[in-house]
């Protein structure tokens, strides 16, 4: 059987273009194979094609221009540093590509573009935590999620800044091709494989220091014991503090709580079982820690609306029998 044809990922800079923003997606998609073939095809982007100035002392050089964007299964609007009078020529791009039934996705303040463009109207979005204010007054008729890591509102994605554009991104490998793919990709970046969208942008309370008071060796720690019941006696007598102050502290790290955390790491371990074996989903259940293939299916079902056995059957890595 011949491989399916790679995703196109298009990616579109606007002057002054985010060098970062601009780097996340190649560096993200391009890692990821499927099948030992490419899963993505990543192309760049701009209305002139050339020397492309950044918010930083540096220009890139991009040479295809805007008729990229035809036969796009994603764009991605990466941050600008100008946020007024944006090219008419991206936003008519941007509108075609969702009028051709594109995902369309922005970092950072690249949800503006959408906004402009009239593709977030009435729907949930989010943008950097500083641009916020000004993002809601200038275009009322968006749901703005001010405190969040990305948001996904059908066909529209949108994250806040720098580091999320990573957890978008790996969110979008996730939905095409699984949790197992999506942590291969993250083992490469080296970086977290799953943060949940609605986690927060940030924290007003600091981070604890990281020798003596961080929960990192703990949460490894249960990481290598999911399939067993902790509780938060267990965590906070591992990590050497009251349940009070692993609760107070562990928020403070990862923005959940442990007992979130805990069942999220779970789901995510089930998921990549049942790409990855062909255990029962029972076994799946219980190695996971959920217990149950009723509780599996129940978390499952609410996480990523598919059944263990439907998921299964879209996201396994196994050759076909």
């Amino acid at each position: 059987m011949p491989s399916p044809r790679p995703r196109r990922v298009v990616v579109i800079a606007a002057e002054p273009v985010s060098m970062f923003n601009l780097a996340v997606p190649d560096m993200l998609f391009a890692r990821v194979e499927v099948d030992g073939a490419p899963g993505y095809e990543v192309e760049l982007c701009t209305p002139d094609p050339g020397p492309v100035r950044t918010n930083g002392p540096a220009e890139v050089v991009i040479r295809s221009g805007l008729d990229a964007v035809d036969g796009a299964d994603t764009l991605i609007v990466p941050g600008t540093g100008s946020r007024e009078e944006p090219d008419p020529r991206i936003l008519a791009a941007v509108r075609r590509a969702a009028a051709a039934g594109a995902r369309i996705a922005s970092i950072c303040s690249g949800a503006f573009l959408l906004a402009e463009a009239g593709l977030l109207d009435g729907r949930r979005a989010t943008t950097y935590w500083m641009l916020t204010e000004e993002f809601g007054e200038r275009y009322p008729t968006v749901d703005v999620q001010p405190d969040v890591l990305f948001v996904q509102d059908g066909p529209m994605l949108t994250s806040s800044g720098y580091a999320a554009g990573i957890d978008l991104c790996l969110h979008i490998v996730r939905t095409d091709y699984g949790a197992a793919v999506a942590n291969a990709v993250a083992r490469h970046a080296l970086v977290a494989p799953v943060r949940c969208g609605g986690q927060a942008q940030f924290t007003e309370t600091p981070l604890p220091a990281v020798t003596g008071t961080s929960f990192a060796d703990t949460r490894a720690w249960a990481m290598t014991r999911l399939d067993q019941p902790l509780t938060l006696t267990d965590l906070a007598r591992h990590a050497a503090v009251s349940v009070r102050t692993l609760n107070r502290r562990f928020r403070a790290e990862t923005s959940v709580s442990p007992l979130q955390w805990l069942l999220h790491q779970r789901i995510q371990r089930a998921r990549e079982l049942l790409e990855t074996t062909t255990l029962p989903v029972d076994q799946v259940a219980r190695a996971s820690g959920l217990g149950t293939a009723d509780s599996l299916r129940q978390h499952l079902t609410r996480r990523v609306g598919l059944t263990p056995s439907d998921y299964r059957a879209a996201f396994s890595r196994l050759p076909a029998a």
